[in-house]
């Protein structure tokens, strides 16, 4: 081999993480996410439990100095999968290696403490991140500045509004001094200026050479941002590979995987919700509506064999994905007449106390003298009209005197 040839070698950078057939086992209730679980509170839900993978089998490396990026559609691992690079959580099988210091920014106030103010928060992330108190002694006014909230930092962070938060989170997370920075979801929430000073962090970040691994459902962040991007589906690992490939790999799997329909994994049951409607007290389609207003569910259940005991429930959550509202006919202590044909249920509940804004509901039905579940989950959508002087799902007056 020639000097030349030498010369053009180039040196590949090293591995600083390295992921050896992961798989992860949850426990949950069976055929239940944590949205459906609604519906089996009480008697049903002895009946429901079960093994979940949520990583299967999972192996990558990551080499310093690139950006990845994590997608796929919600319950599909990648959070799971960036827990789980981070040690939040440990794998049932397989192993985990990095190199270097690791930030991780994972979800809205993720390691903060509710009853502590702003400025301990601080000097907490910073000792779990390995930080000397000299350290953050230094790095304190720029996090202060970075994050922009100012004289609130003395408060408890219990007060924060959801900017406050991320803002402060984030801040904490950049000024560690990380090699690896995780990131979850944090740049889609906040304002447009503190989102543009996190792209600007973040290709600060990059210029430097730190190694930065993203999850959001933002594609054309991901697209601008990675060198690299891997698609989840069920827990496993579906491509690995270049940004606009990556991308069109996942709006294949969510064209496969619409809106309303049921998961794939629901089979072998004796009922099934096919529909649901949202109505006013006249029977007629809602969209939109005034907090207060009464709103009907209208459930149409196919039976696909007879059930002598089951249960139907609903959930109500914010564009946040927090519960809002959920109730079922257990909690009511309700029993339904034995499903010996397809059947329709109504479910009225009051929209009195939820927050302006915009909210889908999830709709699952249960059997209870055997083990048989099916769940429609975002099967309907409305928008709360008005103002309010507080945030969250739930409205309430707020006076300051």
């Amino acid at each position: 081999m020639t000097g030349n040839n030498m010369a053009e070698i180039e040196v590949a950078a090293p591995e600083v993480v390295r992921v050896e057939h992961v798989s992860k086992r949850f426990t949950v209730r069976k055929d239940s996410s944590l949205k459906e679980r609604v519906v089996t509170l009480g008697r049903a839900g002895r009946q429901h439990r079960q093994d979940f993978w949520g990583l299967s089998d999972v192996s990558l490396g990551i080499n310093a100095g690139t950006t990845i990026g994590l997608i796929g559609h919600n319950g599909s691992g990648k959070s799971t999968l960036l827990k789980v690079l981070g040690g939040i959580i440990q794998p049932t099988e397989g192993t985990v290696e990095q190199r270097g210091r690791v930030a991780a920014l994972l979800e809205l106030g993720a390691g903060f403490h509710p009853d502590l103010t702003g400025r301990e928060n601080v000097y907490l992330n910073g000792s779990v991140l390995g930080l000397s108190k000299e350290e953050v002694d230094e790095q304190f006014t720029a996090i202060l500045d970075f994050s922009g909230v100012g004289d609130f930092i003395d408060t408890q962070v219990k007060f924060y509004s959801s900017g406050m938060y991320v803002r402060l989170a984030f801040a904490i997370a950049v000024h560690t001094d990380p090699d690896i920075l995780l990131v979850d979801e944090v740049l889609a929430v906040g304002d447009e200026q503190f989102q543009e000073k996190c792209l600007a962090k973040i290709k600060e970040f990059q210029a430097e050479g730190r190694t930065i691994i993203i999850v959001s459902h933002a594609l054309d962040q991901i697209q601008s941002l990675c060198d690299r991007v891997v698609v989840m589906d069920k827990g496993k690992l579906v491509y690995d590979g270049i940004p606009v490939t990556a991308i069109e790999r996942f709006r294949k799997l969510l064209s496969e995987n619409t809106v309303g329909q049921a998961r794939p994994d629901q089979i072998s049951r004796a009922l099934e919700i096919r529909s649901v409607e949202l109505l006013d007290g006249d029977g007629g389609h809602i969209e939109e509506l005034r907090a207060g207003e009464d709103v009907t569910l209208r459930v149409q259940v196919d039976m696909l064999r007879p059930i002598e005991r089951w249960a139907i429930g609903f959930s109500v959550d914010s564009s946040l994905g927090q519960i809002a509202l959920a109730s079922n006919t257990d909690l009511l202590d309700i029993v339904l007449a034995p499903l010996n044909a397809s059947r329709t249920v109504e479910i009225t509940f009051t929209t009195d106390g939820l927050s302006p804004g915009h909210y889908s509901v999830n709709v699952n039905a249960s059997g209870i003298s055997e083990p048989t579940s099916h769940g429609l989950m975002n099967a309907a959508e409305f928008e709360v009209l008005g103002d309010t002087t507080s945030v969250g799902p739930v409205a309430t007056s707020v006076r300051i005197v």
